[in-house]
């Protein structure tokens, strides 16, 4: 029986993990460039070993460090295995990414093991789903938040002119925010603060002279991205007073996209959920 060496096995692993080539194609470039004549099962296989050598000893440890972070973020996108529609949701630093696999629910995201024990500022998007984690500090995407304004802008852009003015807040407090850490300061001024606050609240204030009419899906949604704008000021604008947080959650949706690269070069479906929760680690 033939058998191969950690060289040969690293190299197979890192085709399909690294560079997120199928196994069928990492079986034929290592047939290639190596000489050997291993298979497709062979190779599957490596993924399901790295993934058993890291989960014991190093991903406790990752998942660890992420959580004694003062900022992490955090994402979930879809992804599918085995002809049904799953969840990838990471958790990271700048530098420190872990994923699982599951459904969207509160507890799988606690199941990651980092958020139960996590104590600093949570970057994310708007789902409800981390809500629970009411004992920490959140800050919302700038970017989700200024596509959802355009939404509203673009399709009226005289009858929604306050989704313009808030973008421009957003775009503006990120630029005044970027300065600051240029200029190595640990905060903004209070002067630059108010300046801040005092045109957010005057978007919203334009918004609801905007939207006091209109029964039609364009103020109905409007009228909700302003609630929104009302009732979360502090984690919309947590990126203003602590410099360490950034506009945002591109950190968490980076690593979500091998994943996605992966899936796409497999033919748009992972083969099988536990080939995907292997990838994952």
């Amino acid at each position: 029986r033939v058998q191969y060496g950690p060289g040969v096995k690293a190299r197979a692993a890192w085709l399909t993990c690294a560079h997120f080539l199928p196994v069928r194609r990492a079986r034929r470039v290592v047939n290639a460039l190596l000489g050997f004549a291993v298979s497709d099962g062979w190779v599957a296989g490596l993924r399901a070993q790295a993934a058993g050598l890291l989960t014991d000893r190093f991903l406790p440890h990752v998942r660890a460090l992420i959580a004694a972070a003062p900022v992490a973020h955090a994402d979930e996108t879809t992804a599918r295995a085995a002809g049904t529609l799953t969840y990838l949701h990471v958790a990271c630093t700048q530098s420190l990414t872990a994923m699982h696999v599951g459904d969207r629910s509160r507890d799988t995201i606690d199941a990651g093991g980092v958020w139960p024990a996590f104590t600093g500022v949570l970057v994310r998007d708007g789902y409800a789903g981390y809500e629970h984690l009411d004992t920490i500090e959140h800050a919302w995407c700038g970017i989700h938040l200024v596509r959802d304004l355009r939404a509203v802008h673009d399709p009226d852009p005289e009858g929604q002119s306050w989704a313009e003015a808030m973008v421009n807040t957003l775009l503006l407090a990120n630029d005044t925010a970027h300065a600051a850490r240029a200029e190595g300061r640990a905060a903004l001024t209070d002067t630059e603060l108010s300046a801040i606050r005092s045109r957010y609240a005057g978007a919203i204030a334009r918004g609801r002279q905007e939207n006091t009419h209109g029964s039609d899906p364009l103020h109905q949604q409007a009228r909700t991205l302003l609630r929104r704008f009302q009732r979360h000021r502090d984690m919309i604008l947590r990126f203003t007073v602590n410099l360490d947080v950034s506009f945002t959650n591109n950190t968490a949706e980076l690593p979500a996209r091998s994943v996605k690269v992966q899936q796409r070069t497999s033919g748009g479906c992972w083969r099988t959920l536990q080939g995907l929760i292997d990838f994952a680690v």
